[in-house]
């Protein structure tokens, strides 16, 4: 079954003539960088090939996984360990065509067409057929992992890495694969005190450092040896989940030691003070990452507690997470206060997971300017579950309307897989569209130079600079 002759052709979601233009004429020949992902390093670093197509494209994602789910596959088909690739694509394979509608169905046939040139739809009568295409080719090292990012177009990119990850691999990545590779921080494991026992954290950031750690003095000393590690290879930005309920509380020093003093004791602490020593941590942090010169992500509203069930099959980022309440703006402006009473409120981008938080956060970015400084505090992209043709348009009006679109920073994948790329040109596609119809309505005049510069700038230019830490 052929797609609708070239489904994915060169004007795919391109209205008119000028959305057209600005698409073929700038974005598409600009780079990509991808300053949030979860791509490992260590597959670009070892220009990793792939056994076949699942193990590319399904067996790792869990967008995919949640789709199967909905779908009413079972679990051990999905993920399940003594299930063959071969029968995990076709379980993708039977769900693609469900998905119309949903961002997966044109993520997916850009994949296709772009990696392996395959304009056919992925279903349960074309499988065979398209799961030998893509293997045949995957055998060849033009199909190689860096060869695949090279197919993006990618310039930079910067992983996702916890405090303890070994960060020479990203050097060995860079120079592999021929485009910039660099660590980012995340620093969840730093505030998830509830987890500090079994996650060994305080154990393992004792021995990275080779420090005992007995006082708020001796936590906070170790945390930035690792910052300072971090640094030294390159990271430029740090990224915090404050999942659904996100309150600060400022805590002083005083009360921040007395609290830490008890939890290494192993004596319990209130929801309050548990609540005030991270709060007190995050702020340690925040003014740590503005002396760095890093650019802090604070991802805000998933709802993680859900089905116990799956956590337990699938384990923590199975993909049944779900959007939250509202962000706690008070709270939100608060921590970002107590930082710029500091003078060490770093450059901040803010996601959310719940889109009736747009307006909220765009509006924020006036609320912290600061001199000589563009856009030091940004509303993200279209993240997770808004990523869509929809989510992504609102997010880009919410900008428009209460911030400065040519100010902003761009899209991110905040994906595992090397494939999820596609996600750059949806988004080129979907950013051309309403800029060229603005043009066409009357709403922005014609001017070539002035349009050029804000999709050179939100697709690449604004993203770049925040790797190379230029303002």
């Amino acid at each position: 079954m052929n797609l609708n002759k070239n489904f994915i052709h060169d004007n795919f979601l391109l209205d008119n003539g000028m959305s057209q233009s600005l698409f073929h004429e700038v974005a598409k020949k600009l780079p990509v960088v991808d300053f949030h992902n979860h791509i490992n390093p260590q597959h670009l670093a070892s220009d990793k090939m792939y056994n076949n197509i699942a193990e590319l494209w399904v067996n790792e994602d869990p967008y995919k996984h949640r789709a199967m789910r909905i779908n009413g596959l079972f679990e051990n088909t999905i993920t399940g360990k003594e299930t063959s690739d071969k029968d995990k694509f076709n379980a993708w394979a039977q769900t693609l065509p469900k998905t119309m509608g949903n961002p997966l169905f044109h993520w997916s046939c850009i994949e296709l067409k772009r990696v392996f040139e395959i304009d056919e739809l992925l279903t349960p009568l074309s499988a065979e057929r398209i799961w030998n295409t893509c293997n045949i080719k995957l055998k060849d090292k033009s199909f190689s992992a860096n060869h695949i990012m090279k197919r993006w177009n990618v310039d930079a990119i910067c992983t996702s890495d916890s405090f303890f990850d070994d960060l020479s691999v990203h050097k060995q990545a860079s120079l592999k694969s021929g485009f910039i590779v660099l660590p980012s921080l995340r620093a969840d494991e730093a505030l998830d005190i509830d987890n500090w026992k079994s996650s060994k954290f305080l154990v393992q950031l004792s021995q990275s450092n080779k420090k005992e750690i007995n006082t708020l003095e001796d936590l906070k000393s170790a945390l930035h040896d690792r910052l300072e590690y971090f640094d030294k290879h390159g990271c430029k930005l740090s990224d915090h989940a404050l999942n659904s309920g996100f309150t600060f509380q400022e805590c002083p020093d005083e009360k921040a030691a007395s609290i830490f003093k008890n939890i290494i004791a192993n004596k319990s602490i209130t929801a309050t003070e548990t609540v005030q020593f991270q709060s007190h941590l995050l702020g340690f942090l925040g003014k740590s990452y503005s002396n760095f010169g890093w650019t802090m992500q604070l991802h805000i509203g998933a709802h993680r507690e859900t089905s116990c069930r799956l956590r337990r099959l699938a384990g923590p980022a199975g993909g049944f997470a779900t959007i939250g309440k509202t962000a706690n703006i008070k709270s939100l402006c608060s921590f970002l206060n107590t930082l710029e009473k500091s003078s060490l409120l770093p450059n901040v981008i803010i996601f959310t997971l719940n889109p009736s938080d747009n307006e909220a956060l765009a509006t924020l970015t006036g609320s912290f300017a600061e001199d000589g400084i563009p856009g030091k505090v940004q509303f993200g992209p279209a993240w997770w579950y808004n990523d869509h043709l929809t989510g992504i348009q609102d997010q880009l009006m919410a900008v428009s309307n209460y911030s400065l679109l040519s100010r902003f920073v761009g899209m991110t994948t905040d994906s595992r897989s090397i494939m999820s790329f596609s996600r750059h040109e949806y988004f080129r596609r979907i950013l051309c569209n309403l800029i060229g119809n603005w043009v066409e309505k009357g709403l922005i005049p014609m001017n070539e130079e002035i349009l050029h510069e804000l999709i050179t700038d939100i697709s690449y230019t604004n993203s770049k600079k925040i790797i190379l830490n230029e303002k």
